[in-house]
């Protein structure tokens, strides 16, 4: 009589952590190999075909098998004191960890070649130990802390009109990009192939800039937009008027801006003043990332303006409405999803770190 194959039992748990560890692609060979034992084991399949269908022995899998069953996946983690020893140095290691944000003048950051040859290690040492550690000094985030004495009174206004939009009402995210240039480059790309990736000259001729008023609904994400040479109050005026003209007339308008002139000028407000639909918003000084058609901004740029190449403004011009005309018909609308309170929290953090408080 065949001996009967024994099977591994799994909790719920387990199985998802084992899952996760064979799907992941940040999972170590050793411990996908590990996970992808036991996974099959559970299935019920013999240890010699386990064995087979991985390319390992049958002492491998029958090692792996026995240590989860006692010890669950405690068991698939080496004991201590096995394996190599460390060829590094700990005073070494902790140099390249603590040095790591204070480079020597005049340097504004490490290299892991720089790095390694300050510490006296190889490079593939010192960028395992950053991994590790989760150190990216190549890396560069920006950032501008408001001082606007209303911040927060502003900072929830605007919130408050992406959580809970009013009813009856649109909500229009308004700004101009201004300077946007027609650059012409010197030189056609290369043609693209297989192992080429795109190319443009660093060089251009300049052919004039625009300016770029746009009002993104948050509700559908369509765009209402036009093209100018400058961004006066006049333009700004024009645009607004445009907005009138374009927009459902018993619906009430709620304009998300920033502080520019141009947006408080008298003319302006004279005129919002016979418009009393018109509710204009505005963002703290220094927090234009609460407006959302710069991400819209953001997006076009990279799509369009950032590696276009523009013989005159009018085919910048017919590329932008182009752009805008196909974004209408499929619109992609921007959703608010930061929780107020954690971003607060997180503006309270910077300023105590940027005054020197340890956190």
């Amino acid at each position: 009589m065949a001996r009967p194959i024994s099977v591994l039992e799994l909790t719920a748990e387990e199985r998802a952590e084992l899952d996760k560890r064979v799907r992941s692609s940040m999972t170590s060979k050793r411990d996908h190999l590990r996970a992808s034992i036991v996974l099959r084991r559970t299935q019920g399949m013999k240890q010699a075909e386990v064995a087979e269908e991985l390319g390992v022995s049958v002492a491998c899998v029958n090692k792996w098998s026995q240590r989860f069953e006692l010890h669950g996946l405690e068991g698939l983690v080496d004991r201590e004191g096995r394996g190599r020893k460390p060829s590094i140095p700990l005073r070494k290691v902790q140099r390249v960890i603590s040095e790591a944000t204070r480079p020597p003048a005049p340097r504004t950051r490490w290299t892991v070649r720089t790095m390694a040859k300050h510490v006296g290690i190889s490079p593939d040492s010192v960028h395992r130990l950053w991994a590790a550690n989760d150190i990216k000094p190549h890396r560069i985030e920006q950032f501008k802390l408001s001082r606007d004495p209303h911040f927060e009174q502003k900072f929830w206004d605007v919130i408050g009109l992406y959580l809970d939009p009013p009813q009856k009402a649109l909500v229009l995210c308004c700004d101009e990009k201004s300077q946007v240039q027609a650059l012409e480059r010197t030189q056609p790309g290369l043609p693209l192939g297989v192992g080429h990736i795109r190319t443009k000259t660093h060089d251009y001729r300049r052919h004039g800039t625009i300016t770029l008023f746009a009002a993104l609904n948050y509700l559908d994400g369509k765009l209402i937009s036009r093209t100018k040479q400058k961004h006066s109050n006049v333009e700004w005026l024009r645009f607004l008027k445009q907005i009138e003209r374009e927009t459902p007339k018993d619906l009430d308008l709620h304009l998300i801006v920033d502080n520019y002139g141009t947006h408080k000028h008298q003319n302006v407000k004279k005129w919002l003043a016979a418009h009393r639909r018109f509710h204009l918003h505005f963002t703290p000084t220094g927090s234009s990332w609460m407006n959302l058609v710069e991400r819209f901004f953001a997006d076009l740029s990279q799509e369009v303006i950032r590696d276009g190449s523009f013989a005159n403004v009018g085919e910048l011009i017919g590329d932008i409405e182009s752009y805008m005309i196909q974004r209408n018909l499929e619109p992609k609308p921007y959703r608010w999803k930061a929780k107020g309170e954690e971003i607060l929290r997180k503006i309270e953090r910077a300023k105590k770190a940027q005054a020197g408080v340890v956190i």
